[in-house]
């Protein structure tokens, strides 16, 4: 069948050409009588906008990209589907990006932008540079989230991992927790997420009197729930003692809390349990996880809200913003416990 043009929907609406553009580029002052007249004939018609014709137009091609290391971790897809929501709000499509934590992907991510597919890109780095990040900011408007360093010309949006932290360690402390247990950094090389985290859980036993013990953080082999599982049912049967865990991640959590299940340890009552990411089945595990929550409502806003602002030509200097985080209390880590 041949495409449907423009002037199709011109016709059939009857209306013009330029009515029917400033429809699909979603421009304000089309009355709400002719835009849903518009949008009738193009949904009759299955007309679908040329991106090459609108972009020669326009300048613009109404997609965004976002790109993160991996979509099977929760975290990173409950957060893809928010950024995708909000931008849907905002008139976008949203292509989704996975650079499987390999620095060759991520450049080969970044310089496929010159192709021209997309207007603007949100990116959560694990691997770049500060300095080659700062080049890539000449091909297409950029922002990043996330806790690597990110250079002073492009805009940053994450949250304090370093003061979540802290929290999550006065948390177990106060539950009386004296031999407190890390688990889910990488053993092949840490992320610049954990080493945050462990600065903050160190610091914090610091000011709080309690040891710092090295002997107590279990490294894994990947992020994962198996993973976890496995490393922590190892220093377990190796006779570790410790009576709270602090998980990197959720995923951490839930390998935790099945390796202490399996072996008849009790949560909270011998070993408390703090996950980090509060994702949607946080509330639903037995015992439910007590969870850092970023707030991603607000960091996908405030990573659009800067993105538009350079995709409409912003060219100050980066602006790098803290997004704030909540302690959820549940179950496994709860207000209080019996002494």
């Amino acid at each position: 069948m041949p495409r449907v043009r423009l002037q199709d929907v011109a016709e059939h609406a009857g209306v013009s050409t330029k009515t029917v553009s400033n429809v699909v580029n979603d421009y304000p002052h089309v009355t709400p009588e002719m835009r849903a007249r518009v949008l009738a004939s193009i949904a009759e018609l299955g007309y679908r906008p040329n991106a090459t014709a609108r972009r020669l137009a326009t300048g613009r091609t109404g997609t965004l990209a976002l790109a993160v290391s991996d979509v099977s971790i929760p975290y990173f897809a409950e957060l893809a589907r928010t950024v995708a929501r909000q931008a849907a709000a905002r008139g976008y499509r949203l292509l989704l990006e996975q650079t499987g934590d390999s620095i060759e992907a991520e450049r080969s991510m970044l310089l496929g932008r010159e192709s021209g597919l997309v207007d603007g890109l949100i990116f959560q780095p694990s691997r770049l540079e500060t300095a080659e990040l700062a080049r890539y900011t000449l091909h297409a408007p950029m922002v990043l989230i996330g806790e690597n360093a990110a250079p002073d010309s492009v805009d940053n949006v994450m949250i304090d991992n370093v003061r979540a932290a802290r929290r999550v360690t006065d948390h177990l402390v106060g539950l009386g927790c004296r031999r407190i247990g890390f688990v889910g950094h990488e053993a092949g090389g840490i992320s610049e997420t954990s080493r945050q985290r462990l600065e903050g859980l160190h610091a914090a036993l610091r000011d709080a009197g309690v040891p710092v013990l090295p002997e107590l953080e279990i490294a894994t082999s990947a992020i994962g729930a198996a993973q976890a599982e496995e490393a922590v049912g190892a220093a377990l049967d190796a006779g570790i003692e410790v009576d709270g865990f602090f998980c990197r991640d959720d995923l951490s959590a839930l390998g935790t809390l099945r390796a202490l299940r399996v072996r008849g340890v009790a949560v909270p009552d011998d070993v408390a349990v703090v996950g980090w990411d509060d994702v949607a089945w946080a509330p639903f595990v037995q015992p439910t996880l007590t969870s850092v929550r970023p707030n991603t409502e607000r960091l996908a806003q405030i990573a659009l809200d800067l993105l538009e602002e350079r995709i409409a030509g912003e060219s100050g200097p980066g602006r790098h913003l803290i997004v704030e985080h909540s302690l959820v209390v549940r179950e496994s880590a709860p207000a209080s416990r019996p002494r």
